[in-house]
């Protein structure tokens, strides 16, 4: 069922992306950092990279090779990390450049378990517009799916949770956000992430509706339903 509501006039609402899987695909780029990282390390690459895709890297480390040192073990990650934002290939989804470029400046916000330097060689790359305000896995002292970033994110644009849109792609995202108070769109995915607002398979078909929300705050119509989740 899809319900819609009017935003009171005067409220400012604010959508806050995630990048990697949301605005970038970069799935590639992490599995080739991820197998490079395990066999420098005589580690198995599949079972790294699977490891890796569902825990933070910390975590990652205490699986796949407790017995070293997880600083170390970091530091390598981030040297193959850089070295990828520069060399790698990047692409971003169909709808990202449309989408951001019509979305006003500060209506907008980019909140990611990355490193902003990483962010803005991506974008670089790809071509995207970059907001004002990126809030990566520097600017809090818990990620996601903790609601500390998407609530920094909505404190330093000086917002309210309740006015904010999120977009994402995995499930660590989209409990953040649900958990921060927030509307949650899932995007990229064939299936609706356990939680969300609403779902599109891709992000193409979730731009009239994020541009739509994003204009709310002026007394446009915005759905806010759940809609298009499993059973």
């Amino acid at each position: 069922m899809t319900s819609e509501s009017n935003q009171p006039t005067g409220r400012r609402t604010h959508v806050l992306f995630d990048v990697d899987g949301t605005l970038i695909d970069a799935l590639d780029n992490q599995r080739r950092v991820w197998r490079t990282w395990a066999r420098r390390h005589g580690l198995d690459p599949d079972e790294v990279h699977r490891v890796a895709l569902r825990t933070r890297p910390v975590e990652t480390f205490a699986q796949v090779a407790p017995d070293r040192d997880p600083q170390e073990c970091l530091a390598a990650l981030h040297e193959l990390e850089d070295e990828d934002v520069r060399s790698g290939v990047y692409t971003a989804f169909d709808g990202a450049a449309e989408l951001l470029s019509r979305l006003p400046s500060v209506s907008w916000a980019l909140v990611t378990s990355n490193y902003e330097h990483r962010v803005r060689g991506r974008f670089a790359r790809t071509g995207l517009p970059v907001p004002a305000l990126i809030v990566d896995a520097a600017a809090v002292g818990e990620g996601k799916p903790s609601p500390a970033p998407y609530l920094s994110a909505a404190a330093r644009l000086g917002a309210d949770p309740r006015d904010c849109l999120v977009v994402e792609d995995a499930p660590s995202g989209v409990l953040s956000g649900l958990r921060a108070g927030m509307t949650v769109w899932g995007v990229n995915t064939p299936h609706a992430v356990e939680g969300v607002h609403r779902h599109y398979p891709t992000l193409r078909e979730a731009v009239p509706d994020i541009l739509a929300f994003a204009s709310a705050g002026r007394g446009a119509r915005v759905p806010v339903g759940r809609v298009g989740l499993s059973p």
